[in-house]
C-alpha cells in the first residue's frame, strides 16, 4: 500500500509544481517513470533502515513521527546524492521538496488510520488460546503490557484436566469442535499455551485441521518472541530453541558483522572524538588520572578479554572488596562519572575493543567473571550469550531498563536470547536507532 501511496505523492507533487504550465511543457506519466521508482525505492529503503516497518513502530502517532522525519531527511540527501551522480533523472530541489512535504503527510495520514482502526474493533487479529493454566495466566499477565489494539484475545480454551489458572470470565466451553469455535468467534490465529503436548488427549488432529483451513496456530514461546521481541524463560521448551530457526553464525552473517562493526566503529570515533577529548579534560580536572581503566570481561565462547572505559568512579572504588553490582546513584561515582554514564559517554572507549575484535559494535552486555560464575550457576541458559560476541550497545540495554540484579539479569536474558536467535544487520541497525534515542532521552541511564 505504502508503494502506491508514495508513487501517488511522487506524481501528485509534480502536477501542484507544474500545474501553471502549458500542455506542450507538461510532462508525461512514464517520461517520469525512473524518477518515480528511485524515489520510492529510496524512500522505502529509508524508512526500513529508519524501523518503519518495525513491529513497534506501529503503536502510535508519536512513534511513527519519530521514526518518519528522520526517514524523510535521509531519503532527501539520497536523491539528493542520486541527482549527482545521475545528471539524466535529474528533478528539482524544489519539486522534491513538495514530493517529500506530501509523503511525509501522506504517509502519516494513512499509517495513523490503519493503526487507530485495530482499536476501533476494525481489522483486529482475533486470537484463541488454547490452554487454562499457568502459561495461559502467564499471557494474560504479559499482553497487559503490550500494545493490543491491533489483536484480541477472544478466549481460552479449557485442555483436558488441565488445573485452571485464569479467571472464569475468558474461558470458553468447549462444546464443539476448535474448528467451530473458530468459525464462531471469526478467529485468525491460535495460541498453544498448554506444557503437556502428549499423549491421546491434545488435540492434534483439530489444530491440524484448524491449520489446513488457513488458521495460524503458534507456540506461546514463538508469539512472546514475535509480540514482545524477547523470548520468556518460562514459557519456552528447550526443543523448540534446537529445532527452531535462526543462530545463525554462518561464515556470510560473520563476515558482514564484522564489516558492520568496522564502518560503525570507525564512524563513531571520528563523530563523538570532540566529546571523548572533552571528557579525557573533565575526569582530568575532577579527579585526576588515570583516565581510563581496564577490566576483564567475559566474551564469546567464554574467553576473557580487557574492557576499556572512560573511568566514572572514584579510584579503587572496589579496592579490598567483592566485584560489586553498579547501583542507582551509587556513592562510588564522581559527579563527571554520573554525566558521562547518563549518556553512555563512558562507553565510547570500548571502540577499541570492537577493533581488536574482542567486541561487536551490537551485541550482549559483557559481564564480568565474578558475577558470571554466579549467573550460570542460578539463570538457565546463561552461557547461550556467550555464542556471540558481546556488543557496545545491544538489544536488551535498548528495550529494559539498567539493572543490577539476578532478577534483573533474567529479564535482560530474554532479550539477550532472542537478540542471539534472530541477529541480523536489518536487527542491528534497529539497536543503533534505539540507541540513539535512549542516549537523546537519556533512558536507562545509572
Amino acid at each position: 500500500m505504502e508503494l502506491l501511496l508514495l508513487i501517488a505523492m511522487f506524481y501528485l507533487g509534480i502536477n501542484i509544481r507544474f500545474m501553471d504550465w502549458n500542455e506542450s511543457s507538461s510532462i508525461s506519466f512514464l517520461s517520469l517513470l525512473p524518477q518515480a521508482i528511485t524515489f520510492v525505492f529510496v524512500m522505502i529503503s529509508s524508512m526500513a533502515l529508519m524501523g518503519m516497518y518495525q513491529l513497534d513502530s506501529q503503536l502510535d502517532f508519536k512513534a511513527i513521527l519519530f521514526r518518519l522525519m528522520p526517514s524523510m531527511v535521509l531519503g532527501f540527501g539520497l536523491m539528493t546524492l542520486i541527482f549527482y551522480l545521475i545528471p539524466e533523472i535529474y528533478l528539482g530541489r524544489g519539486v522534491l521538496i513538495i514530493i517529500m512535504f506530501l509523503s511525509l503527510f501522506g504517509v502519516l495520514l494513512v499509517r495513523s488510520l490503519l493503526f487507530k482502526w485495530p482499536s476501533m474493533g476494525m481489522l483486529q487479529h482475533r486470537i484463541l488460546v488454547l490452554g487454562i493454566g499457568g502459561s495461559a495466566n502467564e499471557l494474560i499477565n504479559q499482553t497487559k503490557n503490550m500494545d493490543y489494539r491491533k489483536s484480541k484475545i477472544v478466549g481460552f480454551v479449557p485442555f483436558y484436566d488441565e488445573e485452571r489458572c485464569v479467571p472464569d470470565s475468558v474461558v470458553l466451553p468447549k462444546k464443539d469442535s476448535l474448528m467451530a469455535l473458530i468459525n464462531q468467534y471469526s478467529v485468525a490465529e491460535i495460541i498453544i499455551a498448554t506444557q503437556e503436548r502428549r499423549g491421546g488427549n491434545f488435540p492434534i488432529q483439530e489444530l491440524l485441521e484448524c491449520k489446513m483451513h488457513g488458521i495460524k496456530v503458534t507456540d506461546i514461546a514463538a508469539f512472546f518472541e514475535r509480540e514482545q521481541g524477547h523470548i520468556r524463560m518460562d514459557s519456552f521448551h528447550p526443543s523448540w530453541l534446537i529445532y527452531g530457526g535462526g543462530f545463525d553464525q554462518s561464515l556470510l552473517r560473520s563476515s558482514i558483522k564484522r564489516i558492520f562493526d568496522l564502518v560503525a566503529s570507525g564512524i563513531l570515533l571520528i563523530a563523538t572524538l570532540p566529546i571523548m577529548l572533552v571528557t579525557i579534560f573533565c575526569i582530568l580536572i575532577e579527579d585526576g588520572f588515570p583516565i581510563f581503566y581496564r577490566q576483564e570481561r567475559v566474551g564469546k565462547g567464554g574467553r576473557t578479554f580487557m574492557i576499556l572505559k572512560f573511568r566514572s568512579m572514584s579510584k579503587n572504588a572496589e579496592k579490598d572488596k567483592d566485584p560489586q553490582w553498579a547501583m542507582a546513584d551509587d556513592p562510588r561515582v564522581t559527579w563527571v562519572g554520573r554525566v558521562i554514564r547518563k549518556l553512555r559517554i563512558d562507553e565510547l572507549p570500548q571502540i577499541v575493543n570492537v577493533l581488536e575484535n574482542d567486541m561487536s559494535f551490537v551485541g550482549p552486555r559483557p559481564e564480568r567473571p565474578y558475577f558470571v560464575d554466579i549467573l550460570c550457576t542460578k539463570v538457565p541458559y546463561y552461557n547461550i550469550r556467550h555464542s556471540i560476541k558481546p556488543g557496545i550497545t545491544g538489544w536488551a540495554q535498548v528495550r529494559y531498563p539498567y539493572g543490577a540484579s539476578v532478577e534483573d539479569t533474567i529479564e535482560k536474558l530474554q532479550y539477550d536470547l532472542y537478540y542471539v536467535k534472530n541477529h541480523s544487520l536489518f536487527l542491528d541497525v534497529i539497536i543503533l536507532i534505539h540507541t540513539v534515542e535512549v542516549v537523546i532521552l537519556g533512558k536507562g541511564g545509572r
